[in-house]
């Protein structure tokens, strides 16, 4: 699985209790902050934002997605080598519409707000880690079904 391997280890050795450590990946500490210390709830809002990309046609889907939004910029520092550029829940409602984050809100027991903001958090993150060498990797789709799999096995 090459680049998600470190950070689904550390979510699911959180969501099993296997690891005292803190987290040392930026997701795996915005997952944490977002979940209050639940860890089930950090392997939860991982796969559902995995999903989310997943069902907008992976990473290129999203990124194409968010640049048809109005959010060229924000996206393309997220693959970029550099700083991740931030964007607000609003703008992730805008992009990705309204029954998408109000099902990942019910699924996770959210309020539609609350879970455009934890989007909001995550998914920048989620895609600087997925494309490492400032570019989407061939196998993204793979990745994201692999990554799922092992997330749904755990949480």
């Amino acid at each position: 699985m090459g680049l998600l391997d470190g950070l689904l280890s550390e979510v699911v050795a959180s969501a099993t209790g296997a690891s005292g450590q803190q987290p040392s990946n930026p997701l795996s500490a915005i997952l944490g902050g977002l979940a209050s210390g639940n860890q089930n709830q950090s392997g939860n809002l991982l796969a559902a934002a995995m999903s989310l990309v997943q069902q907008n046609g992976g990473l290129g889907g999203v990124l194409d997605l968010l640049r048809g939004s109005g959010l060229g910029a924000q996206a393309d520092s997220w693959v970029g080598t550099g700083a991740n550029m931030p964007v607000s829940p609003a703008q992730v409602q805008s992009a990705f519409g309204n029954s998408a984050l109000s099902g990942i809100a019910s699924q996770l027991g959210l309020s539609p707000g609350q879970a455009s903001s934890a989007m909001a958090q995550i998914l920048p993150e989620l895609v600087n880690q997925m494309t490492p060498q400032g570019h989407v990797p061939d196998n993204h789709v793979d990745l994201l079904s692999q990554g799922l799999a092992l997330l749904r096995g755990a949480v």
